[in-house]
Order: C-alpha cells, then structure tokens, then sequence
C-alpha cells in the first residue's frame, strides 16, 4: 500500500510513462491526430507528476534558516506550473487539429487506437482515483493538482475513443480532428481551476467562511471551560502546501495571571489544533481593556 506523498507521485509517473509510449506509438500507426493529442497530454502529466513529486519531497522538509514558515507553499507554486503546463498543451493541441481540419488527413487501423486509448480511459480513471484519496489523507495540493490531470486526461481519452469510432462508422476523418478540439477545451477549463485554486494560496487568501467558523467553534467551547477569557480578536488565517497558519489576539479579565493566560491559551490552540488539521497556531495574549472598538476592525470579533 503506498502510503506517503512521495510513492504517490512516483505511481503517477509511472502510469504516464506507460501511456505517452502506447499512445504515441498507436499515433504514428493510426496517423491519429486525436491520440497524438492525448500522446502531448499524457506528456505533460508526466512533466506535471515529476514537479509534483520533487515539490512534495521539497514541501516535507522542516523550517531551515531561509524558510522560517517552513516550505509548504512549494506545493502550491508547483499546482500553478501545472497549470500553466496544461493551458500550453491546450494551445498546441487546438493548433495541430485546426490545421488538420483545414488540409485534411488520412486515418487508418483505427483498432489499434480504440484499443490504446479504451485502456488509457481505465488506467487513468484508476490513478486518479487513487492519487485523489491520498491527496485528501495527506491534504496535498500537490497531488490533488496530479489527479486533476489524471481525471481530465481519463474524460479527455473518453471524448477520442468517441471521435475514433466515428470515424470507425462514418469514415469521415474529421471527427478525429473535431475530438481532439474537444480535448483542448476540457484541458483549458482544468488548468484554468488548478492556477485559480494555486493562486488563491499564494496571495494568502483567507480560507472560507465555513473554516473560520470551525474555529470560532473551537475557542467558544474552550470559552464556556475558562471564563476568564473575555473575548478576541483579529482572528485570521492562511494557507501554505497543506499547512493552515492561524493568529489571533486572546483577551483576558482582569487580574488574569500571565502563567495562568498563557496556560489557557495553549488550551486554545490544542482546541483549533484538533478541529484543524495541520494547523500551526500563534496567539497573542493581553488584557481585555487593551483593546477600544473603532468600528474598523478588519478581522472577526469575538
């Protein structure tokens, strides 16, 4: 069973290996244009799988000097190259099958390539399914961009394998070209979600409302065993890799002790701690009267 990031990655490489091989050597004997194009999208997979490997590698090592917050967001930056690598295929992909729709071109053994392309629609769907149950154990970006070509690569396959037994049936070589368009629009859509979501990370957008409200949870109920919390502020938070970075000010009553509010705030964190996986919080601890309502507090009040 593989169990880490890293063996993740490496199955996916290895399954893309495979395919680019089996459907560039069914191109070539077909003349495909569409198993051409799945051939330039399994290869960018492939190039997408090893950044993802070498980035979650990258991500797993601890805080060093340089990278005090520690290296997570490599994961994040490395989604976004992904991203941008399928938007490039796309591109290739809608200039080599327009060209082939305006000069013509001659499809032949088409068994082989429904053949070829039918076991890459299986393949892939096993992958991706996989990568994206380890991509939710292990909360990785990384891996989750992975199997989001994965599932793009197996819907793409699909749409070919449609596009080659038309042309089985009909003998009209355009629907070949016509499924590789198709396969060019559902690869823009996915690298166009995978920047979104990559980008969101790296500009240090808060996460949504619902993870908020989760730990809002989690300090109310450390509230109703302490109550000598009078209330915070400035809650906010952000997203690195698969690590969630929480602050917020924790106010006291007066005559709190500062041994007595630090201990409760260590209370507080392991509470966040529990609700939010991966969670590395700071609180800032002081009076309740520090603390004068403006009415232009940027972040959540409690």
């Amino acid at each position: 069973m593989i169990r880490t990031k890293s063996g993740a990655a490496t199955l996916s490489i290895a399954s893309n290996s495979t395919l680019i091989a089996l459907k560039l050597a069914a191109g070539a004997i077909t003349g495909s244009i569409a198993l051409i194009t799945e051939a330039i999208h399994s290869g960018i997979d492939l190039v997408a799988s090893v950044i993802a490997l070498i980035s979650v590698r990258r991500a797993d090592e601890p805080p060093d000097v340089e990278h005090p917050y520690g290296h997570e967001k490599v994961e994040n930056l490395a989604a976004a190259i992904e991203g941008m690598l399928i938007l490039v295929g796309a591109g290739v992909i809608v200039y080599e099958a327009t060209r082939r729709l305006v000069t013509g071109a001659e499809v032949e053994s088409l068994g082989v390539g429904i053949a070829v392309i039918a076991f890459s629609c299986v393949a892939n769907v096993a992958v991706s399914a996989f990568l994206y149950r380890r991509a939710r154990a292990l909360d990785s970006p990384a891996l989750e961009g992975d199997a989001a070509h994965l599932s793009t690569d197996a819907l793409t396959s699909f749409g070919v394998l449609i596009g080659l037994l038309l042309v089985e049936i009909t003998g009209e070589a355009a629907f070949d070209a016509i499924a590789a368009l198709c396969v060019a629009v559902a690869i823009v859509v996915a690298g166009l979600r995978i920047l979104t979501r990559s980008g969101r990370v790296l500009v240090d957008e808060a996460p949504p409302p619902e993870e908020l409200d989760r730990i809002e949870a989690a300090i109310a109920s450390e509230r109703q065993h302490h109550p000598e919390i009078a209330g915070y502020h400035k809650l906010r938070a952000r997203r690195a890799g698969s690590r969630h970075h929480i602050d917020l000010h924790l106010q006291f009553a007066s005559g709190t002790t500062l041994e007595h509010a630090h201990t409760v705030a260590h209370h507080v964190r392991g509470a966040i701690e529990r609700e939010i996986r991966h969670a590395d919080v700071l609180i800032h601890v002081e009076p309740q009267e520090s603390v004068k309502p403006t009415g232009r507090e940027p972040f959540r009040s409690g």
